[in-house]
């Protein structure tokens, strides 16, 4: 078994990174760091704080094949507890790079009106939190609008100007890139600039 490192401070780390997570929700667009200085490779240290601060034994994780290497897995067990699944459609985090699909996002649980809370949480590892194609972010925890543009795939960009689920179904983005995290939930109308 390779362990990783994990939070110095589990206890105090993983509430400061929980408030971080919440305030990237809660003000979609806004660019924020997380503690964990050093991730588990591939997985970038953004990604492997939301991990070891929301997953846990009912959520289960899909980890694209790319980004799943034993150490990863052995590590997520170890410090997380979340129960891997090879099924995208059963997952309640799904953890993807680049190369993420539109298929693969037209698998992940969007909810429905009665339990949106069944959706999936999808954690994309970014190339870049800037320079990609100018976005306009407008809803709740955004005063009149937010300009972004982080390098999103095209299934992605796609999924956020498309919305194919109904509101409150939906998936929520966290992108990462580094130790830095931006969310842009399902709350959030997107349009390019």
């Amino acid at each position: 078994m390779i362990l990783l490192t994990h939070f110095d401070q589990p206890v105090d780390d993983a509430q400061h990174a929980f408030r971080r997570i919440l305030k990237a929700l809660s003000e979609p667009g806004v660019l924020i760091s997380l503690p964990h200085s050093r991730g588990w490779p591939p997985l970038n240290p953004a990604a492997t704080s939301i991990l070891l601060t929301l997953a846990d034994q009912e959520t289960p994780l899909y980890l694209a094949p790319v980004l799943n290497s034993d150490a990863v897995q052995q590590n997520v067990r170890f410090h997380c507890g979340a129960p891997l699944t090879a099924s995208i459609s059963t997952s309640s985090f799904a953890l993807f790079d680049h190369e993420i699909t539109e298929d693969l996002l037209a698998n992940c649980p969007a909810g429905n009106e009665l339990s949106p809370e069944h959706s999936t949480t999808v954690i994309l590892q970014a190339e870049n939190l800037h320079h990609g194609v100018p976005l306009r972010l407008r809803g709740p925890g955004i005063e009149h609008y937010r300009t972004v543009a982080p390098q999103l795939p095209s299934a992605v960009l796609n999924y956020l100007l498309n919305r194919p689920a109904a509101f409150p179904a939906g998936l929520d983005f966290l992108l990462t890139c580094g130790e830095n995290l931006m969310a842009i939930p399902r709350t959030t109308h997107v349009e390019v600039c």
